[in-house]
């Protein structure tokens, strides 16, 4: 990841330069897309031990991230309604880099075997993540998916041609809770919130639905959903190659983040 950082200022944290995967669209359809950060400072680790937070790690994310982007192009003022706009995949590659500039692209991870399951350390360096990016004159696609198993409606119509939009983070704070009580239901949930289409079924069932048509899908459908938004959406790709130093087994796993904001 290339950044640059500020030249010429006097004291304070640095800022650091980059460029966003996909970009804040302003009212006038305008794209937005380096951004500013700057080191994290006690303000922000008042931030991080606020309990206040402990129920929405979406909002925890918005008002962290509002506090530390110091820019977004040519938008006027960057506010916690700027980065709750923001796409996921934004949020995350900022967190990233913030993380980075303030602690060093050095992080410690650990994650289990599953051939042996024992349990491998390793240190990741965030600035060698890939990053797929966004051309300049695109805009980011929905995420279709042909369904192996489908869904069946109450007419016994099996529905197999899935669209998803991309989440933001008002998807993330509206999900919280979920998320917070339970991983799988808070996935869930996310996702129906950003279904456009499967098959013929109506906007209203799908709506009324909601995170149970997810629910209900075979994992084969879950995991093809993964696949394909892991394969197509811009952002950092958290998905990394792991070879087990007990079994030689090699497998794929994401980004152990248990440790990805902890105070040091």
């Amino acid at each position: 990841m290339i950044e640059s950082a500020s030249a010429g200022r006097r004291g304070g944290p640095r800022e650091f330069e980059v460029t966003l995967p996909i970009g804040y669209t302003d009212e006038e359809g305008v794209r937005h897309r380096v951004a500013s950060v700057r080191k994290m400072t006690g303000n922000e680790e008042a931030i991080l031990a606020d309990r206040k937070y402990q129920r929405n790690g979406g909002k925890l994310v918005t008002d962290l991230l509002a506090s530390c982007v110091m820019r977004i192009g040519e938008v006027p003022r960057v506010t916690a309604s700027t980065i709750a706009a923001l796409y996921s995949v934004d949020r995350n590659f900022l967190l990233i880099r913030l993380r980075a500039v303030t602690f060093g692209s050095e992080l410690p991870t650990r994650y289990s075997c599953p051939g042996c399951g024992e349990s491998i350390s390793l240190v990741e360096d965030l600035d060698a993540l890939p990053v797929r990016t966004l051309d300049e004159r695109d805009e980011p696609d929905n995420i279709q998916v042909e369904l192996e198993d489908g869904y069946e409606d109450r007419e016994g119509l099996v529905h197999t041609a899935l669209t998803l939009r991309l989440p933001t983070g008002v998807d993330e704070e509206a999900v919280a809770n979920q998320l917070r009580q339970n991983a799988s239901l808070g996935k869930n949930a996310l996702l129906s919130r950003c279904l456009i289409s499967l098959g013929d079924v109506p906007r209203h069932r799908l709506e009324a639905l909601g995170p149970k048509i997810l629910a209900d899908m075979s994992l084969t459908d879950r995991r093809m959903i993964d696949r394909a938004i892991n394969q197509h959406a811009p952002g950092v790709d958290l998905v990394r190659p792991i070879e087990c130093p007990f079994c030689g087994r090699a497998f794929n796993a994401t980004l152990d983040l248990s440790n990805f904001l902890a105070l040091e």
